[in-house]
């Protein structure tokens, strides 16, 4: 029918089912073109073109002219758009997956045992890998093996189609979804819905539902029941960082999985290993500071430390320096910390202040001054409690530690900690934080001239063991006559007791008519006051007895004793008053007001000009 030679008798409607198989491209080349007009052709791996044979050249010719050599021609650029560190070392196996040896042991003996469980839940901080490690068991459940004759491993084989597709995140049955942008009942009617239906190439049907603490409460119970009974080709893995907004019946129906923070040297090894991977040269040092500025996140980590290989000097080769990183996180040099404590703990305010200026022009945040200062005097007290040698990078800064320890007590370490946390939290709050770190490190120095609770409670014990000191005579206007003791503070406490064991009308009697003459254990000789004509000793006596329990010896004597108590208070108030009269602008405003009046604060003060002063 057709001009075409190849042509047959047969029309092209009846071509048989392996041509029209041939001629359709695979799910791997399909994407593989999706991924070319997104980004551009890969550069195609050149082979080395054999040399040709030499050729007899012919002879030169001087009338002839010389063509030009042959210009290479350019090496194509490739379109691939760069990786970050974070995701170009994502974990592919579970022998990359560092810190995490429990969860990897548990789940290869359910995968060995064919104990299974059908629902994972995986917690943990941000960067530990709860994803990766999600996508790492769909590989480990879903792996066939190089030969497709494969069955579940611990060790998936990353070569068969399933492995490769769920590292590309193409496969059709493991399915990820994200709750905090899918968090309705709606999303999760998709999921029973679909259930149902076996796995398309795969040996199960995974559901990967990342940040799976944002569904909503409708939602959650709407999956209870499909996650209590599910197909047996059905698997969910769930991940979250905030496992307690989770509902207990949830909690209850899956294999949960607490993932580690991942300690600083397992990081740092990690980075170390990166670096050489990236032919980037980077000091120990360095690579620490980034580790503990991680806090435990792999994440975090590489983040940091594809920002420091890009702060890097050119002029240096790239190579990633401790002062770089230092200046990037805006944290204080390790020697300019020990130099500041030093000067704390010497009591140097001028040296003091201007470390924390020199530190706070070089880019370091008073916060981030704060908490190193925290960190040196914690790493300090670990030294002194271990009496080993402090777990430090350089020799210099074990010898530092190692002064500090041995020159500060327990104690001493303990307040500075307390100083600083309370430093640290005006800081934060401040709003000027640079003011606040200068005043709260002068408070932490002068706290040192302090004495410590302990002997501040060993000195008020030897205090009250030996007695207070005998009170200086204080000068008043009344002078008390020669034969008179020197004992009506004793008299006055005296006094006090009787009118707290309830006899109030002897204890008035005693403020307002006795002088005393002689006052001792058990004995009292007396005088009355001007104008008492009644003899109160008999009631004294029984007062007395009521109190101390011992029968005491009154009796009336010569002379005018001290003054009661009433006449000490009236003397002490005439005195007051003589002292503010003294006082220039007093003297200055009865000049000016010849009949003002000074009233006692305790008197009617409605005097002064009628009843709206007592409002």
């Amino acid at each position: 029918m057709g001009d075409s030679p190849e042509n047959t008798d047969s029309p092209p409607w009846e071509e048989t089912g392996e041509e029209q198989e041939e001629a359709q491209p695979s799910a791997a080349e399909l994407e593989a073109a999706g991924q070319n007009s997104m980004f551009g052709d890969p550069e195609p791996a050149t082979e080395p073109a054999p040399e040709p044979a030499p050729t007899p050249e012919p002879p030169a010719d001087p009338d002839a002219e010389q063509a030009p050599p042959p210009v290479a021609a350019p090496a194509p650029e490739t379109n691939q758009p760069y990786r970050v560190l974070a995701r170009k070392y994502r974990p592919q196996t579970f022998a990359e997956l560092i810190g995490q040896d429990a969860m990897v042991r548990t789940l290869a003996n359910a995968i060995e045992r064919d104990r299974l469980a059908h629902a994972f839940l995986m917690t943990g901080v941000r960067g530990v890998g709860k994803t990766s490690t999600a996508r790492l068991i769909a590989k480990a459940l879903n792996c066939i093996g190089p030969d497709g004759q494969g069955g579940p491993t611990i060790n998936p084989c990353g070569q068969c189609e399933p492995c490769t597709a769920i590292a590309e995140g193409r496969h059709i049955d493991v399915i990820e979804m994200d709750a905090a942008s899918h968090t309705g009942v709606d999303d999760v009617r998709e999921i029973i819905e679909a259930v149902r239906y076996s796995a398309v190439s795969a040996r199960y049907k995974i559901y990967i539902i990342d940040e799976v603490h944002m569904l909503s409460r409708n939602a959650f119970n709407a999956l209870l029941k499909t996650l209590e009974e599910p197909p047996a080709h059905v698997k969910f893995l769930f991940a979250t960082t905030e496992v307690e907004k989770l509902p207990v019946t949830v909690l209850s129906r899956t294999q949960r999985f607490d993932l580690r923070r991942i300690p600083a040297e397992l990081l740092q090894n990690h980075f170390a290993d990166v670096c050489s991977k990236e032919g980037v040269e980077a000091e120990a040092e360095a690579l620490h500071i980034i580790a503990n500025a991680a806090e435990g996140s792999v994440r975090d980590g590489l983040s940091i430390l594809d920002q420091a290989i890009a702060h890097a000097d050119m002029d240096e080769g790239g190579r990633v320096s401790a002062q770089r990183v230092r200046d990037m996180l805006g944290l204080a040099d390790k020697s300019a910390q020990r130099r500041l404590l030093g000067n704390l703990l010497e009591g140097d305010a001028p040296a003091l202040l201007a470390a924390v200026d020199e530190q706070y022009a070089l880019g370091v945040e008073p916060l981030a001054l704060m908490r190193g200062l925290m960190d040196l005097t914690h790493r300090v007290t670990l030294a002194q409690v271990s009496g080993a040698e402090p777990d430090v990078p350089t020799a210099e800064e074990r010898a530092a530690l190692g002064e500090f320890a041995e020159r500060l007590t327990a104690a001493q370490l303990h307040r500075l900690w307390q100083l600083l946390l309370k430093g640290h939290e005006e800081v934060r709050q401040a709003p000027d934080p640079l003011v606040s770190a200068q005043m709260a490190l002068l408070r932490v120095m002068h706290a040192a001239d302090l004495p410590d609770p302990g002997k501040l409670a060993r000195r008020i014990e030897e205090l009250a063991e030996r007695g207070p000191a005998p009170a200086a005579q204080s000068d008043g206007n009344v002078a008390a006559p020669a034969n008179a003791p020197a004992a009506s503070l004793d008299w006055e406490k005296l006094v006090e007791k009787i009118d707290a064991s309830g006899q109030l009308r002897v204890a008035q009697m005693m403020r307002d008519w006795i002088r005393v003459i002689e006052l001792s254990q058990g004995r009292l000789v007396y005088a009355l006051a001007d104008g008492i004509s009644d003899d109160p000793g008999p009631e004294l006596r029984d007062a007395l007895y009521k109190l101390t329990g011992e029968r005491w010896q009154i009796e009336r004597g010569q002379g005018q004793g001290n003054p009661t108590l009433r006449e000490q208070e009236a003397a002490d108030q005439a005195a007051a008053e003589e002292k503010i009269r003294e006082h220039p602008m007093v003297k200055a405003t009865f000049e000016a007001f010849p009949d003002a009046e000074m009233l006692d604060p305790k008197e009617n003060v409605a005097r002064a000009g009628g009843s709206k002063w007592n409002r």
